[in-house]
């Protein structure tokens, strides 16, 4: 594997591990109406979540990093291309920055549910629009001869060109990834809370894996028909079935987990899954990062990667920058509670 290759994993590692740290508290904040039903139980949710949230968007931050020391010609495009859903995903942020740190600053009960409303809407509009972004790159983008493009918000929801942010397609991959992360967040306050909240989390999570599963099914058929490369790179990249296989287990483990009451564990098959499925994004798209429905314009790992100099340099400096976020990161976790209290 050449070191434009290498970037591309290390690229959608980065992404992976965004999605299954933020994700679950994007869950959380998801099903926070469905699982705390008063100001105390509300309360609880987003304590369990207020000291590792900023850190896990942090991910999202080094993954922008890497495309623009690895693949500019891709950042380029990407950011001009997808600037109404990128401004839409900083507001959302936005959004759910303010409403978690008000609520700790500002004890008036005439804002308090004011904020957790908009925190839970920041948190399941976010999911829904990182989703529907995946979507839009696997379907591919309608770019010209310069690699450039500008997808209005939606025009006839046909998935085909003329294309939009939004069609039945991408709609169809937001509402798997607002279902899989509310999933993940029920696991993570099924982990770390107590009581009653507990108790809901466990039954949603229970309940919401059925219509995953099903949801996944359509997608997996939906991607083929919109999308027929994805299979075709699986085929000739045989390793790559490590990543369903993952997903498959990964959910598995789930389920006997959560029936055993292995708290800690059946967080993990949810990881394992949310993994596994990006991971399959990634296999069927390698190695092109970007493509377009119009013939030999997609943007790949070969026209699009910076210079060789640029990138073994650049790896130098990611190693030991990944290492010291590992350890922050493995101590951040370590210091959390068992179980977040009232």
């Amino acid at each position: 594997m050449d070191l434009g290759g290498l970037w591309y994993w290390l690229l959608a590692g980065m992404l992976i591990v965004y999605v299954v740290l933020d994700g679950f508290d994007l869950g959380a904040g998801a099903v926070m109406a469905l699982v705390a039903r008063d100001e105390r139980e509300r309360s609880l949710v987003l304590r369990s979540l207020g000291p590792v949230w900023d850190g896990n968007e942090v991910w999202l931050l080094a993954a922008g990093g890497v495309l623009v020391l690895a693949f500019p010609r891709v950042y380029a495009a990407a950011f001009s291309g997808f600037y109404l859903p990128l401004m839409l995903v900083l507001w959302l942020l936005t959004f759910r920055a303010l409403a978690i740190e008000l609520h700790h600053h500002l004890g008036s009960t005439v804002w308090l549910p004011l904020f957790e409303l908009a925190f839970a809407a920041a948190s399941s509009v976010l999911a829904l629009v990182l989703g529907a972004a995946l979507g839009n790159v696997v379907r591919g983008v309608d770019a010209d001869g310069q690699g450039h493009f500008f997808l209005p918000l939606f025009t006839d929801f046909s998935a085909r060109p003329p294309l939009g942010i939004l069609d039945w397609y991408t709609l169809l991959a937001g509402l798997t990834a607002l279902v899989a992360l509310g999933r993940h967040g029920a696991f993570w306050l099924n982990w770390k809370t107590g009581g009653p909240v507990q108790a809901r989390a466990q039954g949603l999570a229970r309940g919401l894996e059925p219509v995953l599963i099903v949801l996944a099914l359509l997608l997996t058929a939906a991607t083929a028909f919109v999308q027929p490369m994805a299979l075709q790179a699986m085929e000739l990249h045989p390793g790559c079935m490590v990543f369903p296989a993952l997903a498959c287990a990964g959910l598995w483990l789930s389920h006997a987990a959560l029936k055993r009451g292995a708290e800690l564990r059946a967080w993990t098959g949810s990881a394992f899954f949310l993994a596994g499925l990006l991971g399959c994004a990634a296999a069927g798209l390698y190695p092109t990062l970007l493509p377009s429905v119009v013939p030999g314009q997609s943007l790949t790992v070969a026209n699009s990667a910076s210079a060789d100099y640029t990138l073994a340099t650049g790896l130098i400096w990611w190693l030991p920058a990944m290492a010291l976020a590992a350890l922050y990161f493995t101590i951040l976790y370590r210091s959390l509670p068992r179980k977040f209290r009232d």
